[in-house]
């Protein structure tokens, strides 16, 4: 079994070859593949976490689609001050499938 612990994001995810993630929007360059940066390898009984060596691992992604993630309301109040404040956030996101952990 392979798979791989990648930084994405600011979060890091657990990934295999056919694993659909989805992660904060990435550019993708003109073939639609990204690159993601591994922290943990493993094959099999071979754990490596050793930078040098990790940086000879290449794990990539193919884009699917870009999204948004749902809305968050902030809602802000202070009590008998006539003080509301009321905002919201969407999430830019980006769906990829891992295609290659060598």
């Amino acid at each position: 079994m392979v798979y791989a612990v990648v930084r994405a994001g600011g979060r890091q995810e657990k990934v295999e070859v056919g694993t659909v993630v989805v992660l904060d929007r990435v550019k993708a360059t003109e073939d639609g593949t990204i690159q993601l940066v591994p922290v943990l390898h493993v094959d099999g009984d071979t754990i490596t976490t050793d930078a040098k060596k990790l940086a000879k691992i290449t794990v990539t992604a193919e884009i699917i689609t870009d999204l948004r993630g749902p809305k968050i309301i902030i809602q802000k109040f202070k009590n008998k001050t006539g003080y509301k404040k009321r905002q919201g956030h969407r999430s830019e996101l980006t769906r990829v499938k891992i295609t290659g952990i060598k």
